[in-house]
């Protein structure tokens, strides 16, 4: 599948796999209270309700138990209001790859940098090096943390399965989604798998829940079946399949699933 267009001023939606996948959001019709894991953290369980919005102003009156809004554009103010609303909130950010429009982009050596990845403004990171990458995502993940999220979704973390201009490998990845986890983890903040379906079983235990885009359009929502085994929440969005198509599904294994258009506004439909 081609990338889909992003509407002028939106923010960019990141592609999974080759074929590239559009980014992740949805809501399943069952939804109950966020709840505390064993460290301490907030633990989202399974079938919990949820909103995905990444551009325009964030509307904070939607029906939902957990808000997904951008880290780097969204307020500490935003992030209070959603909370003295009762929701609990996660920060949106790359960490697999650069994005040229972001505060920091400076601080980004040309030697890490990758081939695009599909989206204007945007290139892979060479994520083996974690002596350059590891105090940017800390200093992005402290941020995060004090605006006040609760969570993190790390987003682009299946490099090694693109076109990203280095040699990447499976134990890449596992090595770097392992180190992005444990930095949200210890600035106290949950932390969501984004795809990268095929390292489930081996990184389960790392994550608090999962992202996930288009499982149902492509037959793979039974990849995230660990997730839901293990008590922990999957949020999950559908682009281009109407809720008719996939909601029974969706139901039946626990899934927060939604509909979503591409660009991630308030638009949404739950099943």
């Amino acid at each position: 599948m081609g990338n889909p267009a992003a509407p002028p001023g939106a923010r960019p939606v990141k592609l999974r796999t080759a074929p590239l996948l559009a980014v992740p959001a949805l809501l399943a019709g069952c939804t109950q209270a966020p709840d505390t894991g064993d460290a301490g953290r907030w633990q989202p369980r399974p079938g919990i309700s949820w909103q995905w919005q990444l551009s325009g102003r964030v509307d904070t009156t939607v029906k939902a138990s957990v808000y997904d809004i951008d880290g780097f554009d969204q307020s500490k103010a935003t992030v209070a209001a959603l909370h003295g609303k009762g929701r609990k909130v996660i920060c949106y950010l790359s960490t697999g790859a650069y994005e040229d429009w972001r505060p920091d982009a400076k601080k980004f050596p040309a030697s890490v940098l990758g081939r695009g990845n599909g989206w204007e403004g945007e290139r892979w990171l060479d994520i083996r090096r974690t002596d350059v990458l590891k105090p940017l995502m800390a200093a992005r993940l402290d941020m995060c943390r004090d605006k006040g999220f609760d969570a993190v979704e790390p987003d682009n973390m299946d490099g090694y399965e693109n076109r990203s201009g280095f040699p990447l490998t499976a134990a890449d990845q596992l090595r770097y989604n392992r180190l992005v986890a444990g930095l949200a983890h210890d600035r106290g903040m949950a932390v969501g798998l984004k795809n990268d379906l095929d390292q489930i079983p081996q990184l389960v235990g790392d994550f608090d829940f999962a992202v996930n885009e288009q499982c149902a359009q492509y037959g793979e929502c039974d990849d995230l079946k660990p997730f839901v085994k293990a008590d922990k929440a999957v949020f999950h969005v559908e682009y281009e399949l109407p809720t008719s198509r996939f909601c029974a599904q969706s139901r039946k294994l626990q899934l927060s699933s939604l509909e979503k258009k591409y660009e991630l506004g308030v638009w949404r439909r739950t099943c």
